[in-house]
């Protein structure tokens, strides 16, 4: 299926309640040990309850065989095609923490990260050290280093490993590659500048990563930094213009709260668990038409090859199900942003199982919420950037096409 923009004109103000819960990661592939994937060893039966009540099927974020990042997975769920709105994760991150960018920065995702004595990366995650541990790195960068061309240099935590590098200056541009080379067993990647304009961003660059790297030598277990998805920011259309609603985000991770920062949800205050989110959006509930509703753990544990511990994130999200459905929303959707399986350890193509549940969806007969049985459901297999289509439609929230 070609992925095409969905028509203005067929867009309508009023209409019902709309739920989207993106399980970060969820989808995986069958491991060996159990011939299944985490989701189908995983006991879920308010999931495949809710499946059974519902229209499924499988989303490919991007399109098949496209392992997608965080940033263009999660555009495609609010409906903009992805190949078009790629945010640099940069950008993401510094509005997660609510730094106020400006045409003249340069953003960059940062990972702290583990180096052996000969300058390959034994962990790029640096043990998923502390944000308090976090926060005196980035403390001493931030004092201690001096940039050339009068180039302003911010650097704060984001959590656990997990950093954004700011650089204040006149002309940098973002056509820069990245420095981690997201895998372990090598050194870190040499910044180049991809484009002949971003020669003084990559000089500029170089010097931070230099004065770095004598400045975290002697630290452990975070004796590096890694540097990507470097970005400026570019204005986008909102989110509620779009779709005429007024939407709300609920998520805990910086980045996240900035992808829906930046198209223009209202980010409500970060919980530290999905009962209290849920509480959130029950509270929120008559000021919102659209609830973005992010939940983190399966991804983490699916990069750090953790099958075990994936399995039981999906099964504490299970659990937390009746809440969600007792919200009685118009549409209920549950699905993905992408497929993180524990045997890769990393983002995948895999597409991810979906459910939409509605007074008007027609109900198949996908009785277990998996990646193999919404493979028989009604939705079929579709990019994800239609998602929103659908789910608008669905709270009556589209009108006829052409005459």
């Amino acid at each position: 299926m070609v992925a095409v923009r969905l028509p203005d004109d067929v867009v309508i103000a009023g209409g019902g309640k709309i739920i989207l819960v993106v399980l970060d990661g969820l989808g995986g592939i069958q491991d060996p040990r159990f011939g299944k994937t985490e989701l189908q060893v995983a006991r879920t039966p308010n999931l495949d309850k809710l499946a059974s009540e519902s229209t499924c099927g499988l989303l490919d974020p991007i399109m098949p065989g496209i392992s997608p990042g965080s940033g263009p997975a999660h555009m495609a769920l609010f409906g903009y095609e992805p190949l078009e709105h790629n945010i640099g994760r940069g950008v993401l991150s510094a509005l997660g923490v609510d730094f106020a960018l400006t045409e003249k920065d340069l953003a960059a995702r940062a990972n702290f990260a583990t180096l052996d004595p000969s300058g390959n990366i034994t962990d790029r995650r640096a043990g998923r050290i502390s944000s308090d541990a976090n926060r005196k790195l980035c403390e001493k960068l931030g004092q201690a280093i001096r940039l050339p061309h009068s180039v302003e240099l911010f650097i704060q935590t984001e959590s656990e490993h997990r950093a954004v590098v700011v650089f204040r200056g006149e002309g940098l541009s973002d056509a820069l590659s990245d420095t981690d080379p997201q895998k372990v067993g090598v050194p870190a990647l040499d910044p180049s500048p991809l484009l002949p304009e971003a020669e003084l961003a990559s000089e500029v660059l170089r010097s931070f990563l230099s004065q770095a790297a004598d400045l975290l030598k002697k630290e452990h277990p975070a004796n590096a930094i890694l540097l990507r998805g470097f970005a400026v920011l570019r204005p986008f259309r909102s989110f509620g213009e779009r779709f005429k609603l007024k939407a709300a985000a609920v998520a805990k991770y910086p980045m996240y709260r900035g992808l829906a920062r930046l198209i223009g949800m209202e980010v409500l205050p970060a919980c530290e668990d999905m009962d209290s989110e849920i509480s959130l959006v029950e509270k929120e509930l008559p000021n919102f038409d659209f609830f973005y509703l992010h939940v983190k753990k399966m991804d983490s544990h699916g990069e750090d090859g953790n099958f075990e511990e994936k399995v039981k994130a999906i099964e504490l999200v299970d659990r937390k199900i009746p809440s969600l459905v007792a919200l009685s929303p118009d549409v209920l959707v549950v699905t993905a942003d992408h497929s993180t399986p524990s045997l890769m350890k990393a983002h995948s193509w895999h597409p991810v199982p979906v459910l939409l549940r509605a007074r008007t969806c027609r109900v198949d007969d996908v009785a277990s919420f998996d990646e193999l049985s919404c493979a028989r459901g009604g939705i079929g297999r579709m990019p994800t950037v239609h998602l929103m289509s659908l789910a608008l439609a669905h709270a009556g929230r589209l009108t006829k096409y052409g005459a």
